[in-house]
C-alpha cells in the first residue's frame, strides 16, 4: 500500500520478511515429512524391503533435511517423536500379529 509523504523505497518490510521465512520453513517441514513418509511406505510395502529399511530411510532423510537447512530444535523434537513412535509401532505390530495367528 502506498504511503503518503514517505520517501520512495524506504518501506519497512520486516513483517513481510518474517512471513515469507515462516512460509518457507513450513514448506521445508511439510516437504521433508512427505518425502520421508513416501520413502517409508515405498520401502516397507511397495518394494517389500521391510519396515526397518523404510524406517532407516525415514531417519536418514529427516536428519539430512535438518542438517542441510539448519532447522530449529522444534524440528528435531518433532523428528525424534516421529522416529520413536514409528519404531515402537514397528515393534508392537509384528508382536500383535504374531499373537493373532
Amino acid at each position: 500500500m502506498a504511503q503518503a509523504g514517505g520517501a520512495r523505497g524506504h518501506m519497512d518490510i520486516h513483517d513481510q520478511k518474517e512471513t515469507f521465512h515462516g512460509f518457507l520453513m513450513a514448506s521445508v517441514w511439510c516437504g521433508a515429512l512427505v518425502i520421508q513418509f513416501v520413502a517409508l511406505l515405498t520401502l516397507a510395502f511397495a518394494i517389500g524391503a521391510g519396515w526397518w529399511a523404510g524406517w532407516i530411510a525415514l531417519v536418514a532423510i529427516g536428519a539430512a533435511a535438518g542438517f542441510f537447512f539448519r532447522l530449529s530444535s522444534v524440528y528435531w523434537a518433532v523428528q525424534v517423536g516421529v522416529w520413536v513412535l514409528l519404531a515402537i509401532g514397528g515393534l508392537i505390530v509384528p508382536a500383535l500379529s504374531g499373537m493373532m495367528g
